[in-house]
């Protein structure tokens, strides 16, 4: 399912942590943002992952779950647009 991610962590340290965490699964579109493309397994991966990352107390990372009609809905202004899986992976 096409998730958005976006964070807001404290510590340079931990936020180095997280932002390569995500690249992991997905595209940066923002400093802070990142657009995946998730099967459930991976969304509870993430997950726990992202806990024993952050300070639960002073850190926030916040995780949209968007059905394929949401998607179609997503408006971007200025330059960008919004991630989309290859049909194929050169390899």
């Amino acid at each position: 399912m096409f998730t958005i991610i976006s964070y807001d962590i404290v510590e340079d340290k931990r936020r180095t942590k997280v932002m390569n965490l995500l690249k992991g699964y997905g595209t940066r579109v923002q400093y802070s943002v990142f657009e995946c493309e998730l099967t459930t397994q991976e969304f509870a991966t993430i997950g726990k992952e992202l806990r024993t990352i952050i300070d639960a107390n002073t850190d926030s990372v916040r995780c949209y779950r968007l059905d394929a009609d949401a998607v179609q809905r997503i408006a971007i202004l200025g330059i960008g647009r919004v991630t989309t899986d290859p049909g194929y992976y050169l390899i």
